[in-house]
Parts: structure tokens; C-alpha cells; sequence
């Protein structure tokens, strides 16, 4: 199941792709209508996010199941179709936690000179404000020096854990994403040799490209060994899979949640392979994980 969060020139609400087609159902209406008239609940919320079903613990997926099951018995899809023109959110907008690894390809850390770690994942955060979503611009400052792409999958958490095993990871994921990290390179570098965090050249405006959509966990089976490539333009850069990670994502969700608890709707970006490169204004970037999809963004200039 894919779930996108969309807006129109009126609102926000969630869509459910429905099939292979593209059709979009409205999930935002279709919630409320089944609780009316399954559940007698007269005063059930819209809700217009994702992240509000995370903050209101209805990320179900059985409940979505029967809420299409539902609307299709009752012959209601053709009035919860999306019919109008929308534009793409990230499909998590202001994550409670957004964490992210470093150097967790080998190859990533090696094509810059760096030591792989081998006991723990660095962990590093990124500013939830950096999130854009799908076809939407990364505006990049012009007086920083080098900026880079970086694609990496991202693990969305489904729901609140803290000293969680390795064997019992995946029943903590609500589904999967794409995201590219996008990074100040000659800032990191700066920062780096300093000693100093990361967080700075990690967290600009628009420097975090989410989605295009989330892809429910039940649709991914473990251990999740996907193929991800990311182009600039026309030209391949990055071209890996997630088996090349050093720490797998139950040894990610085990290391992080020994330190701090997880909650909905957080998100872990898993880390990045090697290519990665420097992008300028008029560039197009295309990155895609296998059984995920194709996220696009667009790269123009900052301005005052």
C-alpha cells in the first residue's frame, strides 16, 4: 500500500494509490465516511496528514484495508477518487525525530578517505524543516561552497519503542521511503576537521527530498534488499543496494532505540552509497528504490 500526503490549493489530505492505474483515493474523506457509517461515529476528524495519523496513532494498515473494502462494497470510489490537480508533501512532514547514519556503505566511506565504522552506526540528526516533498525545488545557498546529493532509504517508525532487539525490529516500521540527504559539503568538511557536528550542513532549507510516497511494511518483506540508483540529469551517480549497508536496519532500529525512544512517525534515514557528487541550479535529480518508486526534485539558486 502506498500512502501520499497531497494538497491542493484549498487543503491537505492523504491518498491511497488504489491501483495500478494511478487512481488516488481520498483517504482524508473516506476515514470519516466508514466511521459514519460503520461505526456510528458521527465526529470522527478529518484528518489531513500523515503526520497527524501517526500523532493520533491511526496508522493502521488493517484499518485502511478496511476502509477500501468498505467503499468499494458500498460503490463509494468513484466519489473518493482524487479528481482534482494536487501537488505532493513529503509524506512525513516535521518528523518528530529525524535521525540519520553516517558512512554505513563501506564504499560511501572509503571514496572520501573515512574509516567505516564497524561496532556502532554513527548516528547523526537532521532538522525536520528541511523537509520538501516530491517534484518540489531544493533552493541551494550559493555561498557555502560544494553541495552534494546523497540517496538513501528511509525506515518509518510505526510505533513508540525504546530498548527494542534486533529480533523484533520490524514490528516496530510502519513502511519505507526514499530520501536524499541533501549535504554542504565544504561546510561538513569545515566541521569535520573542527570536531564539531554535522547538523549544520545537513539541516538547510529544502536540503532533505521526501518521498514520493510511503510504502507500507507489509509490502516489503525483510530483509528488505533493494536496489537504489540516483541520476543527475542524465547521468547515473549512485547505484547500489541496501545489502551494502554495514548495519542492517533491525542492528539500526536496536542501536538508535538503545539511546532514545522512538516514537510514530519517526524517521531514519539509513545511510548512502558511494557516487555521491555536487549539484548545481538547473539541475534535475531522479532517485529511486526498488519496489518504492521515483522521487524528483529540481535545483535552482537561493535568493534573498
Amino acid at each position: 500500500m502506498k500512502l501520499l500526503s497531497l494538497r491542493t490549493e484549498k487543503e491537505n489530505f492523504i491518498g491511497i494509490i488504489y491501483d495500478e492505474s494511478g487512481r488516488i483515493l481520498n483517504l482524508t474523506d473516506a476515514l470519516p465516511l466508514y466511521q459514519k457509517l460503520k461505526n456510528k461515529i458521527d465526529d470522527f476528524p478529518r484528518i489531513k496528514t500523515i503526520t497527524e495519523l501517526f500523532r493520533e496513532q491511526l496508522f493502521n494498515i488493517d484499518l485502511f484495508k478496511r476502509v477500501i473494502e468498505f467503499v468499494e462494497k458500498h460503490n463509494l470510489m468513484e466519489y473518493l477518487f482524487v479528481k482534482e490537480s494536487f501537488r505532493y508533501n513529503a509524506p512525513v512532514e516535521f518528523p518528530p525525530k529525524f535521525v540519520c547514519l553516517g558512512r554505513n556503505y563501506e564504499q560511501h566511506a572509503r571514496e572520501f578517505g573515512a574509516t567505516p565504522p564497524s561496532e556502532e552506526p554513527i548516528i547523526f540528526a537532521k532538522s525536520g524543516t528541511s523537509v520538501i516533498g516530491h517534484l518540489e525545488t531544493i533552493y541551494i545557498p550559493t555561498d557555502v561552497g560544494r553541495i552534494d546529493h546523497e540517496i538513501e532509504l528511509a525506515v518509518v517508525i510505526g510505533k513508540r519503542g525504546k530498548k527494542i532487539k534486533k529480533e523484533n525490529a520490524w514490528s516496530y516500521i510502519a513502511g519505507y521511503t526514499i530520501v536524499i540527504d541533501v549535504t554542504a559539503r565544504d561546510l561538513q568538511r569545515k566541521d569535520i576537521q573542527a570536531q564539531h557536528p554535522w547538523f549544520r550542513s545537513k539541516s538547510f532549507d529544502y536540503f532533505a527530498p521526501m518521498g514520493p510516497w510511503i510504502v507500507t511494511a507489509d509490502e516489503i518483506q525483510p530483509p528488505v534488499e533493494l536496489d537504489l540508483k540516483l541520476w543527475v540529469n542524465d547521468e547515473l551517480r549512485q547505484n547500489s543496494n541496501t545489502r551494502n549497508m554495514t548495519f542492517d536496519i533491525p542492528s539500526i532500529v536496536e542501536s538508535i532505540s538503545r539511546y532514545m525512544t522512538l516514537y510514530p512517525g519517526d524517521v531514519i534515514a539509513t545511510g548512502t552509497p558511494e557516487g555521491v557528487g555536487p549539484i548545481k541550479p538547473g539541475d534535475k535529480i531522479t532517485a529511486w528504490i526498488q519496489n518504492i518508486g521515483e522521487l524528483v526534485n529540481y535545483v535552482e539558486a537561493e535568493t534573498d
